[in-house]
């Protein structure tokens, strides 16, 4: 289920960005993006809607994901 980043209190989404950038732990070649950067590019995508908050009841758990992955599992959950 998708969740929209508007109806998630600011500063909770931040610190869900936060929790997502630091464990994605992505690769950002030979110079290094401060944090807060990294979490304005996440919120960035977010209000592009290139990136969704995904919550899994069957997992009980929150997860950020580009939104095209999610389709596509999406779409191959409902063919199965």
């Amino acid at each position: 289920m998708i969740i929209p980043y508007q109806q998630i209190v600011p500063d909770t989404l931040h610190n869900l960005i936060e929790y997502y950038v630091l464990r994605e732990g992505t690769d950002y070649g030979d110079s290094e993006v401060p944090l807060a950067r990294k979490v304005q590019q996440v919120m960035q995508q977010l209000q592009r809607d290139e990136v969704v908050i995904v919550y899994s009841e069957l997992h009980e758990s929150i997860n950020l994901m580009p939104k095209q992955v999610f389709l596509q599992q999406q779409a191959e959950q409902d063919a199965s």
